[in-house]
C-alpha cells in the first residue's frame, strides 16, 4: 500500500524495523528537549503529515521498551488518525512513573500501524440473537 507523506521533520520516515513489524516508529520534532514530569502529559510533535487512503486507519500505540523502561506511554491509546486528517501528527505522551523522563529531538517516542476499518450501519431492533455468555461481562469468565 502507497501513502503519501509529507515529512516536515529533521529526520528520516518511518519506516519497519524488522519484515515482519506491524509498526512503524515515530520520532518527536522538536527544536528542545521536553522534561515530562511524574504523571505529566505533553503532546510531542513529528513533523509528519498523512494522506491516508478511506477505509484506513492510522493507530498510534505505544513503544514496549519505552512503557516498561521508563512508565511513558500513549495516552489515549490507541490513538486513531482518519483518513481525512491532514494536519501533523502528534503523540500524546503521559510519564507514569515516579521519575522524570526528558523527551529528546528524534528519540522514538511511539509507533504507528496502518490498519483497515469498516463504517457500521446500525440496524435498529426490539430483540438481540442469545449467546451462552449473554449479558457477562467484565470478569464474567473468569481471571484464569
Amino acid at each position: 500500500m502507497k501513502i503519501k507523506i509529507i515529512n516536515k521533520s529533521k529526520h528520516e520516515l518511518p519506516g519497519y524495523a524488522t519484515t515482519a513489524a506491524a509498526g512503524m516508529d515515530l520520532r518527536a520534532d522538536l527544536n528542545a528537549p521536553i522534561v515530562l514530569k511524574s504523571l505529566e502529559r505533553a503532546l510531542v510533535a513529528t513533523g509528519l503529515f498523512l494522506e491516508i487512503p478511506e477505509g484506513y486507519e492510522a493507530q498510534i500505540r505505544p513503544r514496549s521498551g519505552l512503557a516498561f523502561k521508563n512508565g511513558v506511554t500513549v495516552l489515549n491509546s490507541p490513538g486513531t488518525i482518519d483518513a481525512d486528517y491532514r494536519g501533523e501528527i502528534k503523540i500524546i505522551l503521559v510519564n507514569l512513573s515516579n521519575q522524570e523522563f526528558i523527551i529528546n529531538d528524534g528519540e522514538r517516542v511511539a509507533q504507528m500501524v496502518i490498519a483497515k476499518h469498516e463504517q457500521a450501519e446500525w440496524v435498529e431492533t426490539i430483540q438481540l440473537i442469545e449467546t451462552n455468555r449473554g449479558t457477562g461481562g467484565f470478569g464474567s469468565t473468569g481471571t484464569k
